[in-house]
């Protein structure tokens, strides 16, 4: 049916550049359409067939405006008319079958088709302009009827007006049906594999198990089974979608050539680029890769170097790493190329935990990769050491690195020693804006710890800090409270004592459970008590109301909440406070 359309406006173009005189008075009728003057419009395009006859934009003219007026019995003769000087022009004989439908005379309309069919007898235009004009008068059935009559006639098997009978099914929503005749046209031509998946991918989530069926049962072509995987990429289904990909390249190995099979790999990759998922980047990578071998260097290379990263996006270290060790020992690479296989290598080794091997590989090729990349691994591999606690060697890795990501990663190693001082300067150096906004937040939080203490150095703080990045949150939670223990409390919890009971206490909660939600309530009730200006107060007031929302205990936590807003009316807590107490007073049982 869309072949209906451009075929139409191929027609009117032809016209009007081969009669520019009558295509100046065309569009002056078409300008009082425009301007809702239909009568005026319709004189004008009279006027014009008077002159000739057959003039196609001036009866297509009057297909638009006589039925506004209520005079589209006119048009008849005058369509007729003109297909007796030119039987030839389909464009004329399309027009008369909506003129018939439009009058609702679907014998005449029957009639002048058969007629058109024997003129053209191997022809699908008769069968689809036909269907199309019974469908434009919502006569579904009829217009498939047509259609499947068109399909016996012509002989040319189930890929004859397959296109035009998924357009069909599609408007009368039978998803079902028309992926069935999508699948017809795609295995006959592959240049309409993007429609059809365009088509198809808005198929109702209820409908789309029907759908596929259609398209993945055991006699599908392979084409018809990539149009399956590709809707699975389109709803999201990454993996499903790369496994029946995956059998449709195998099934069509033996007859489909390899240029249409690289073709097919290079769409499915750049389609799974906008799956945002894991999954996405590793089917993507997996594409990727299985393409790289259809095509010559370099390209090949770049597309196993794109692989990798997506595969390492993906999680899957194994088939990337053994995709860079190829990558990086190949000679015809070009330098981009391995310079992105040799940072990936590097990444690959530190996030498996070779930290020495991933050293090793960063000092040797240090030529090959470029500045950006060095600066970013360095500091991926100082984030591994400090992890492992091997502090010195992660200081080693950043000495003389002056940007604002070293330098809060230095601070953070400070920390992790004691030297308060010195992570407090690094922690101001980098600025609250270096990294991630998480971490830029995380890093501000400590900073304002830190300086409640008034010591510049703290061993045992930095020793409970570390066991906390390390992962050991039970542990740390123990350490931080014998930190505090030692602190001086001052007034209002000055000395930081009440700050580091308030980190332990958020651990704790964060940990969850029945022993660490009563340890993080024991917290924050000393730190209650202890009071005072400080913001650890109303901060571990409002983590303790949520620990009891946890709970169940609605109401305990609206008395907690209304102890903080009336104590603390000040706070910068306050407004969260309040939200959250309209949350909890919505849990509390009506009595």
């Amino acid at each position: 049916m869309l072949r209906s359309l451009k075929a139409y406006l191929a027609a009117l173009a032809l016209v009007v550049m081969a009669a520019p005189a009558f295509g100046q008075a065309i569009g002056q009728g078409f300008e009082l359409e425009r301007g809702g003057r239909y009568a005026d419009a319709a004189a004008v395009y009279l006027t014009t067939l008077r002159t000739d006859p057959a003039n196609l934009p001036a009866l297509l003219g009057l297909e638009r405006v006589l039925p506004v007026l209520s005079r589209l019995p006119e048009l008849l003769p005058l369509v007729q008319r003109a297909r007796e000087r030119v039987p030839e022009n389909g464009t004329l004989r399309a027009l008369e079958l909506r003129v018939y439908a439009g009058l609702n005379e679907p014998d005449s309309l029957e009639a002048a088709a058969r007629r058109w069919a024997a003129v053209v007898p191997r022809s699908d235009a008769p069968y689809r302009e036909w269907a199309l004009a019974l469908a434009d008068r919502r006569m579904f059935d009829d217009a498939r009827r047509v259609l499947l009559l068109g399909r016996r006639t012509l002989g040319g098997g189930a890929t004859t007006l397959a296109i035009e009978l998924a357009e069909l099914e599609q408007r009368v929503e039978n998803w079902e049906g028309a992926a069935r005749e999508w699948g017809h046209a795609v295995a006959a031509a592959a240049d309409m594999l993007p429609q059809a998946t365009s088509q198809l991918s808005e198929t109702p989530a209820a409908q789309r198990a029907r759908v596929l069926a259609a398209l993945t049962s055991s006699d599908a072509a392979p084409r018809t089974q990539r149009l399956g995987a590709e809707l699975l990429l389109s709803w999201g289904q990454a993996v499903e979608a790369w496994r029946l990909f995956e059998q449709s390249i195998a099934t069509g190995a033996t007859s489909a050539p390899s240029g249409e099979t690289a073709t097919a790999l290079r769409r499915f990759a750049d389609l799974a680029g906008a799956v945002a998922t894991p999954a996405g980047h590793r089917v993507r990578g997996l594409a990727l890769s299985r393409w790289a071998d259809l095509v010559p260097s370099p390209l090949a290379e770049r597309a196993r170097a794109e692989a990798v990263r997506e595969l390492l996006d993906g999680g899957d270290r194994v088939g990337a790493r053994a995709a860079l060790e190829r990558l990086a020992a190949d000679s015809l690479a070009p330098a981009d190329a391995k310079a992105m296989a040799e940072a990936a290598l590097v990444e690959v080794l530190i996030a498996d935990g070779q930290l020495d091997a991933a050293e090793r590989r960063l000092a040797a090729e240090a030529g090959t990769l470029g500045g950006d990349d060095r600066a970013r691994l360095r500091l991926q591999l100082a984030r591994a050491r400090v992890v492992r606690g091997e502090l010195d060697r992660a200081a080693k890795l950043l000495s003389g690195d002056s940007s604002v990501a070293a330098l809060a990663e230095q601070g953070w190693i400070a920390l992790y020693r004691g030297d308060l001082r010195g992570a407090t300067d690094a922690f101001r150096a980098a600025g609250p804006y270096a990294g991630e906004r998480a971490a830029a937040t995380e890093r501000t939080a400590m900073l304002a710890l830190v300086q409640q203490i008034p010591a510049d150095t703290l061993p045992e703080l930095g020793a409970a800090l570390l066991t906390l990045a390390r992962g050991d949150s039970a542990g740390a939670v123990t350490a931080l409270r014998r930190v505090a223990a030692n602190l001086e409390p001052g007034g209002g919890g000055g000395g930081g004592r009440s700050d580091v009971l308030l980190l332990a206490g958020q651990v704790a909660a964060r940990l969850g459970g029945v022993a660490n939600d009563a340890t993080a309530i024991a917290v924050f009730d000393e730190i209650v008590r202890a009071g005072g200006p400080g913001a650890a107060p109303p901060a571990a007031e409002l983590a303790w109301a949520r620990v009891l929302v946890r709970q169940g205990r609605a109401a305990d936590a609206v008395q907690r909440l209304e102890h903080l807003i009336l104590s603390y009316p000040g706070s910068a807590f306050v407004p969260e406070a309040r939200r959250e107490l309209e949350r909890a007073r919505g849990a509390v049982p009506r009595s």
